[in-house]
């Protein structure tokens, strides 16, 4: 397994992060906990979940499962680098009330007990803000964060779909009282959708922090899902069955899956090995249903892909180009 540093801090993580979110609503206890043990047993030490992961009225249920595993074998937890998040509702639906969702001091404390509660741990070394919360202060959440880690139930602090300016703001104001600030940012980044690359990306270089890149495959757009509907397979849904009616980003599919059959290339092995390139990247997030797709993602660690196939996707999926020169004056 190969490793590298999270952002500026001192930890060690994987370059594959274990997502969960299929844990609960997709795949089931045994399965999960599968999962989680080969992951571990192939070297892959960070494992991401969220608060509301499990849904609708199983929010929290994803955090049981990854909690069950620790119960069960209480090493685990001393192996892994383990993120959550908050900011969701986590009130039952139809029964929301005010200050239980986002980022008030109140939700955070409420929130961050919850969790420890759900995950069967004393402590998170990563703490996510699952979205930006434009009605509270980043100077009530920094008190809310140095209170947390004073108490030791968190290590670091963490974004999710921050915009670059977001990430600049919630910095300087960590630097004037002295905290370290976000460690890393999770943003929606691949090949089909290079925009963090515009500010996201720099902002993150610049302030040290660790980038974990969630949707690697697009939603199954670049999991080979034209070739996949051509033998009779799995047929594309949500993200990217929206995306396939468009008939030049079909075109555009269709190119990149063709590129890759001339190299002998598995696309989605090569959509992971392709972000493992990009600067600044920590490493993607995958989303293992099965321990099959576990074993597929854990191949693109070891591929190293040519200049001639990097320059291909290059050319069927341009990214913005270099800040600020890309920018519209």
């Amino acid at each position: 397994m190969k490793y590298t540093q999270l952002g500026r801090t001192g930890l060690k993580v994987s370059r594959l992060v274990l997502g969960t979110m299929n844990f609960g609503p997709q795949t089931d206890e045994p399965t999960s906990h599968g999962i989680l043990d080969a992951a571990l047993d192939a070297g892959l030490n960070f494992v991401d979940t969220a608060n509301v992961y499990g849904w609708g009225e199983n929010k929290g249920r994803t955090e049981e499962i990854i909690g069950s595993w620790f119960a069960k074998d209480p090493s685990h937890r001393d192996k892994v680098v383990l993120a959550t998040k908050v900011y969701g509702n986590m009130a039952a639906d139809g029964d929301v009330w005010p200050n239980h969702d986002k980022l008030s001091a109140a939700n955070i404390r409420r929130a961050v007990d919850a969790s420890l509660k759900r995950l069967r741990t004393d402590h998170i070394d990563v703490y996510q803000f699952h979205h930006i919360d434009r009605s509270t202060p980043f100077e009530e959440i920094w008190q809310a964060i140095d209170v947390l880690i004073q108490q030791g139930k968190i290590l670091y602090a963490g974004s999710s779909n921050f915009p670059g300016y977001k990430i600049a703001q919630a910095n300087e104001i960590a630097s004037r009282r002295g905290m370290v600030g976000l460690v890393s940012e999770q943003c929606l980044y691949n090949l089909a959708e290079r925009r963090a690359e515009m500010e996201v990306l720099p902002a993150a270089q610049e302030y040290g922090l660790g980038v974990i890149p969630w949707s690697p495959l697009h939603g199954g757009l670049l999991g080979g899902v034209v070739k996949k509907e051509v033998q009779g397979g799995r047929r594309a849904s949500g993200r990217a069955a929206a995306a396939l009616a468009d008939t030049s980003v079909r075109a555009q599919v269709q190119a990149y899956e063709d590129l890759l059959d001339k190299h002998g290339l598995e696309p989605g092995e090569t959509a992971l090995a392709w972000l493992l390139t990009r600067p600044g990247v920590t490493g993607p997030i995958v989303g293992p249903r099965t321990a099959e797709q576990l074993e597929s993602a854990l191949r693109a660690l070891e591929l190293e892909l040519p200049e001639e196939v990097l320059t291909g996707l290059d050319e069927i999926f341009p990214g913005p180009g270099p800040s600020p020169e890309a920018f519209a004056w």
